[in-house]
This record gives C-alpha cells, sequence and structure tokens, in this order.
C-alpha cells in the first residue's frame, strides 16, 4: 500500500494582497504519514523586501526590525519545494496562501504551486460543507472540535501548521476505514462456501477495565466530533 504524505501548511504575510506587492514573511509545515505525525516540519522566517501592514504586524508580531537580516524566499525556494513535491498539501484557505506562494514562484520565473503539490486539500471548504453557516475559522474551528489553542496569542505559521495538522484529523475521523469491494475485479460473483458454524467452539473474550475505559473514551471523542449525532445516542433515546 502506498504511504499518504500529506504536508499542513501555513504562511503568515505583510498583508492580504499579493498583487498588490504583499509579501510571505513566514512559511510552516508539518508532515504526517498515513495520519500519523512524522515529527519532520520546515519553518522559515522570511526578509520581505518591503513593510509590513501594522495591522499583519499585530496578527503575527514579525516586525520590520526582526525581518531584516532574514533569508529571502528565493535563498529557501529549491529546499522548500522539493520536501513539498508530491504531497498532498493541507491549508485553511487554500486560495490566500496559494495565491502568495504562486506570487513568490512568479517571481523567480518557476512553475506554478500545482507543479509541486500532488493536490491541494482546503480545509475552509470542508469545514463550511460539515459546518454550513457558522464560523469556520481555524480559531473557530479549533473551539468546535475541542483542539486546544490556548497557547496561541499571537498567529505563527508552525504554530498554526500544527492546530491545522490535529483539526483535519478531527474532521476526518473515520474515513479512513477499510472499504469492502462488493465483487471482485472481474465481474463475476464470488462463490462463497457454506460453513457449519456450530462445529466450531468458539471461546467468548472478556474485555479487561483498561480496554473497556479506553472503549469509552474514544465513544465520547466520537460524540463530541460529531456535535452529539452519533448513531448510538438515538438508539439509547
Amino acid at each position: 500500500m502506498t504511504a499518504m504524505r500529506q504536508i499542513f501548511l501555513d504562511t503568515e504575510t505583510t498583508g492580504l494582497n499579493p498583487e498588490s506587492g504583499d509579501r510571505i514573511v513566514e512559511i510552516g509545515c508539518i508532515e504526517m504519514v498515513n495520519r500519523r505525525l512524522t515529527g519532520e516540519h520546515r519553518h522559515f522566517y522570511l526578509n520581505p523586501e518591503r513593510k509590513g501592514n501594522e495591522e499583519a504586524i499585530r496578527v503575527h508580531g514579525l516586525t520590520d526590525e526582526f525581518l531584516a537580516d532574514k533569508p529571502l524566499f528565493a535563498h529557501i525556494a529549491d529546499d522548500l519545494i522539493e520536501w513539498l513535491r508530491g504531497a498532498d498539501i493541507v491549508i485553511h484557505n487554500a486560495a490566500f496562501d496559494v495565491g502568495f506562494l504562486n506570487a513568490e514562484l512568479k517571481r523567480m520565473k518557476r512553475p506554478p504551486f500545482h507543479t509541486v503539490a500532488a493536490k491541494v486539500t482546503d480545509t475552509l471548504a470542508m469545514a463550511r460543507e460539515m459546518f454550513p453557516g457558522k464560523a469556520n475559522s481555524l480559531d473557530a474551528l479549533c473551539k468546535r472540535l475541542e483542539v486546544d489553542s490556548s497557547h496561541r496569542t499571537l498567529h505563527g505559521a508552525l504554530l498554526d501548521a500544527g492546530l491545522l495538522a490535529e483539526v483535519y484529523i478531527r474532521l476526518t475521523r473515520g474515513q479512513d476505514s477499510l472499504v469492502i469491494q462488493d465483487e471482485p475485479a472481474s465481474g463475476r460473483p464470488l462463490e462463497v462456501q457454506a460453513i457449519d458454524l456450530s462445529r466450531f467452539d468458539l471461546p467468548v473474550i472478556e474485555p479487561a477495565e483498561d480496554e473497556l475505559s479506553a472503549h469509552d473514551a474514544v465513544l465520547v471523542d466520537l460524540d463530541k466530533a460529531s456535535g452529539g449525532k452519533t448513531l448510538w445516542r438515538a438508539t439509547v433515546a
């Protein structure tokens, strides 16, 4: 089975519009393989070669003085692109970050971002479909899905990428289950020999207390993630 490699990516910028010259000042990326964090990441502060917007600085706290001696995007581009290449890149409000990355790549006369990523997954679009009509910012999703963001006083690309990874796992809980095909690839129905199960003396193994507790904890997490819409609640009611 081919490993599923995902990179959770976030950027901080000098402003909101790359077309008017706003630039990236921070990039944070965290790697996940088969829904498990690997510990691998990339994190860069960047000199945007222009003054930052005061409102943006209030959000991320990265002043012109702090960024003055940091590398240019062009200096870290090769390392970043090769590390991202071929992965599913997961971004919250992907159009924003990809727009800025494309503007930086265009300045370097490089191909656009979609030629690097195998695909781009937008968790904002996922959240809007799952929670229509509700606030779906990263902060709002952290609260709704009970992801601890209490240590987040300012926006930071690496911190936000980590929070996004936790939010994504909770948004997609249960979507990585195995699928059983109804019929084989040949199209012919399977012939299954009947077995008399009465011939077998099947032991019944009772769960231990710690196993029961772990199972109950998983059910509680699933119930919270679904907003109390789990089937067993309806059955018990």
